[in-house]
């Protein structure tokens, strides 16, 4: 290996790096917003209701009847 040669660092790796040490709370803050809208307990009582209840759809939406 040449004395010359450093790894490779792309612009978007040195970027968001850049990002982390301007801001250190960034990944924090982003697990707080997963938790907030993704992170969720699911019933699974209450999904498998929902599956049963569904209505299946007419292969054209806006067709009034089915023949």
């Amino acid at each position: 290996m040449p004395l010359f040669w450093k790894p490779y660092k792309s612009e978007v790796s040195s970027f968001i790096d850049e990002l982390k040490a301007r801001k250190p709370t960034l990944e924090a803050e982003q697990r707080a917003g997963r938790a907030l809208l993704w992170d969720k307990q699911i019933d699974r009582d209450l999904q498998q209701g929902y599956g049963e209840a569904r209505v299946p759809q007419q292969p054209y939406v806006y067709q009034t009847h089915v023949k």
